[in-house]
């Protein structure tokens, strides 16, 4: 069956289409090309039409003029729109040109940059072309560098190396830069904030050292499914760019399909899980012949996807091997072999987390499955178009998750498809990543006095201050480095925790798995994990999926980063729980200098250290397919720690009071005087266990109760009538852990305005601060245990922070003004993603109550 027949089975499917919400057509449209430029080599141009490229796209023409006259360029057009070959000819055609010039090729992952290779070396033999083509990565080994040092025209390699192999070595590489030509910015939008302050800087310290061998090259910056690629390359390079935009290539019919399970449990408003219905889709297009790539939000979700499909495909009598997995943690010689495979045709599926969401070469796929929204309209987009990347129909499907932004999104399609996609934002001057490249570049190169660092003004000042801390020392109007070891080996651009924990197999045989053969092995490794990660995916206890195989992992043993699985046929997956905890280690000085917390109105802000704590409590044993959980375990881990900055906004013991007494924060609930006894046998009825997942009440924490009808629908009030009665009863009284207990809540929307001012704050916050939104966590607490007030914080998701929140401090009252101003303007009736969050997510009402919040806490 065809594409387009299993798209007719759908629309005549009742139960398929109650459950879609929007079901678009985007139309093909017609190639548009040129006559290839009259300054191109004429020996690329016969290469390419022995491709089959006759004459190129409009934009391709418009790039490669553009990089051949010396302009700084940027190409923002479709997956599959022949990007990289607009930068691969003008660089070619140089180095043709002239034997002494060298190009850098920069990609965000180390999996895209190996994916050139090949291609860059076939099309440089085919010109017979002594053109020396080398990667340059961790993956490189030490043996070749020397070489490769000596030798290499057109250099491949990731921002990590250069920050920390390349550049602290320059005088190695003095050949390499006094020639180099070109730089190409590949997948310009995954440089957006923490992660894009950083390459930003490492950029201002790449051109730094190429004006000290004497050259200036020119950027060539590629992109897709952002806002503003021509402001995001400007800064990241500093320079004026060209934008080229206007997409010539064609496009077949895509078919955009959003599907929202059906609900299983009304009273709870629990769905159908979007992982099964995400499988039932895949199984219709695989069944077809349709070669489907399935997205899914996270690593577990993915192995049980790939279990699922395996076993369908495995009962219709096909090879279970043509699915594969695809994510990290898989060894990168797995990775290389899927890729190849399914440019073959012989993967007929793969199920992947966002590592392909990037412009890997995976061939000609039809079908993309998209389990959950993926956070961002951009991601969603660029998922999409790893469907139908050459000429033909395509499809897409996004199938929603419970969680409530994707229910906001998938029953306001007009939200999804009318949205212009997200802007990439960044801040290269953020002050605590400004200073630590200020380092990196002093050791590179002595700074001279008055010098400029990019686009700094005032280098001078932080340079004074690192010298005061003893790792510069200026002498004759020069900034030498003076401290230990080279800076760039302790900074990490990523700003997460560089620390793996290794998995390794604990077996006397290696289990089959396309394409390997079962072989007698001693223990092997077969992946590696974050360490933050490893407590909920890799405790003893844990089923461990990787490449459609099952483990269990016998034992982890954390101080040494090592975790030993052993393979098991299991028809039962496991998922951990974890708790989040944020309290303030230590106050910075406020702009007026008194220590402590500034008061302001109804309000206090305040900022400094502040430790979040994560805690993996417990894991369910849950059975596939059914989901339904069959057992319950603690999990004894320590606790994982992150040190960074904070802001905080608490409200005054006097405004919280008055604010209760309007209704607007919720008072101290009064259950009735019969509640210690309904509550305690309602836990005797449900035997002492969660009712949603089984788990058994720990030592020291007894359950929750639940109300199944909210306790204040029954309006009840103390020494007027007796309604407390009616809501106790044991039928409207059922027993959760913490853990299910929050997911209720959360699906009856019963966070308020708190939680409603702390996500406009949070996502206001990266606009001012040209950061990801992702760089920023916040916490709601009714009840700080520092003060006992209502209080939101705001921190840096990066160690040690970032600087983020020592601006939000300083944007306080703007943040607050703008704020408001949103809640006001937003033409929604009762929340939405745009203002205070989903109605689902904040509660009814939660809208007008944060409205009020705000006005209460900025009114002088």
């Amino acid at each position: 069956m065809s594409l387009s027949g299993v798209l007719a089975d759908f629309r005549q499917d009742p139960a398929f289409m109650r459950c879609v919400t929007a079901w678009e057509r985007i139309p093909a449209r017609s190639a548009h090309v040129a006559p290839w430029p009259a300054a191109l080599d004429p020996r690329l141009i016969a290469t390419a039409r022995e491709r089959g490229i006759k004459q190129p796209y409009t934009h391709q023409v418009q790039a490669i003029e553009a990089a051949l006259a010396g302009q700084h360029v940027v190409l923002s057009t479709s997956t599959a729109s022949g990007k990289t070959l607009a930068y691969n000819l003008p660089i070619l055609h140089t180095l043709l040109n002239d034997a002494d010039t060298c190009a850098l090729y920069l990609f965000p992952t180390k999996a895209l940059a190996h994916d050139q290779i090949a291609n860059l070396k076939l099309q440089a033999a085919s010109c017979k072309a002594q053109v020396a083509v080398r990667p340059y990565d961790g993956d490189t080994p030490s043996s070749q560098r020397p070489a490769i040092r000596r030798e290499a025209r057109l250099l491949i390699t990731n921002p990590d190396m250069l920050h920390i192999g390349i550049l602290p070595h320059h005088t190695r590489w003095a050949r390499f830069f006094g020639n180099l030509r070109y730089v190409v910015l590949d997948e310009l939008h995954t440089y957006r904030g923490i992660f894009g302050g950083h390459v930003a800087n490492v950029l201002r310290r790449l051109r730094r050292v190429c004006r000290f061998y004497g050259s200036d090259p020119c950027f060539i910056c590629t992109s897709a499914t952002i806002a503003n690629p021509r402001e995001l390359a400007e800064r990241l390079i500093e320079a004026p760019v060209t934008l080229v935009d206007d997409d010539g290539s064609p496009q077949g019919d895509k078919h955009f399909i959003l599907y929202n399970p059906p609900l299983v449990d009304r009273q709870l408003g629990i769905r159908r899980s979007s992982t099964l219905a995400a499988k039932e889709i895949a199984i219709h297009f695989l069944h077809a012949g349709v070669q489907t790539i399935t997205f899914a939000r996270a690593r577990l979700t993915t192995e049980l996807l790939l279990g699922y499909l395996r076993d369908a495909v495995a009962a219709e009598g096909r090879d279970p091997q043509a699915i594969q997995g695809y994510r990290g943690g898989y060894l990168s010689s797995e990775r290389r072999t899927i890729e190849r495979g399914l440019r073959e045709g012989r993967v007929r599926g793969v199920v992947a987390t966002n590592a392909l969401e990037l412009g890997i070469d995976i061939g000609q796929l039809s079908a993309c499955v998209m389990t959950g929204y993926p956070g961002t309209i951009a991601s969603a987009w660029q998922q999409a178009g790893r469907a139908g990347r050459r000429v033909g129909t395509s499809v897409a499907v996004l199938v929603a998750s419970a969680l409530p932004l994707d229910q906001y999104l998938i029953s306001h399609p007009r939200y999804f498809f009318g949205q212009p996609v997200e802007r990439a934002l960044l801040d290269p001057d953020n002050l605590a990543v400004l200073t630590n490249h200020l380092a990196c570049a002093a050791f590179e190169l002595p700074f001279e006095t008055g010098e400029r660092f990019g686009s700094v003004d005032d280098a001078d000042a932080l340079l004074d201050v690192l010298s005061e801390e003893g790792v510069l020392h200026r002498s004759n109007g020069r900034y030498t480095w003076i401290g230990e070891g080279y800076p760039a080996g302790r900074l990490s651009l990523r700003t997460g925790i560089p620390d793996n924990v290794v998995i390794q197999e604990m077996s006397d045989s290696v289990p089959s798995e396309w394409p390997f053969q079962k072989v007698n092995s001693a223990p092997r490794v077969i992946g590696q994990m974050d360490r933050p990660s490893a407590p909920v995916l890799l405790h003893a206890g844990a089923v461990y999926l990787h490449g459609g195989a099952t483990y269990v992992v016998e034992s982890l043993n954390w101080e040494d980063g090592l975790a030993c699985v052993r393979a098991a046929e299991l028809d039962y997956y496991t998922r951990a729980s974890s708790t989040t905890d944020v309290r303030v280690l230590e106050e910075y000085l406020p702009s007026h200098g008194a220590e402590g917390t500034e008061k302001q109105g109804n309000a206090a802000r305040g900022y400094g250290k502040v430790l979040v704590t994560t805690r993996a409590t417990g894991y369910r044993k849950i059975k596939r397919y059914t989901h339904e959980t069959l057992a319950w375990a603690p999990i004894d881990l320590p606790e994982q720690e992150l040190r960074t900055i904070g802001y905080w906004l608490t409200l005054s013991e006097e405004i919280t009071a008055r604010l209760q007494k309007a209704g607007v924060l919720p008072p101290p609930t009064d259950y009735g005087p019969d509640w210690p006894a309904q509550r305690g046998a309602a836990r005797a009825r449900d035997g002492y266990v969660c009712r949603q997942c089984g788990a058994p009440e720990r030592e020291g924490r007894q359950h929750d109760v639940h109300h199944i009808t909210p306790f204040r629908a029954f309006g009840y009030v103390p020494g007027v009538n007796n309604f407390y009665r009616l809501a106790n009863r044991l039928e409207n009284l059922i027993t959760l852990c913490a853990a299910c207990h929050r997911r209720a809540e959360r699906t009856r929307g019963a966070r308020g305005p708190l939680s409603g001012l702390a996500y406009l704050l949070r996502n206001l916050a990266p606009l001012h601060l040209m950061c990801d939104p992702g760089d920023l966590g916040s916490a709601v607490q009714s009840r700080a245990p520092e003060t006992g007030l209502p209080t939101i914080t705001l921190y840096d998701c990066a160690p040690g922070g970032a600087g983020l929140s020592a601006r939000i401090y300083e944007l306080h009252d703007e943040l607050l003004l703008a704020a408001l101003d949103v809640a006001r303007r937003c033409p929604c009736a009762d929340g939405c993603p745009g203002c205070v969050g989903p109605t689902g997510d904040v509660g009814t009402g939660a809208k007008a109550l944060t409205r009020q919040l705000l006005e209460t806490i900025v009114e002088k």
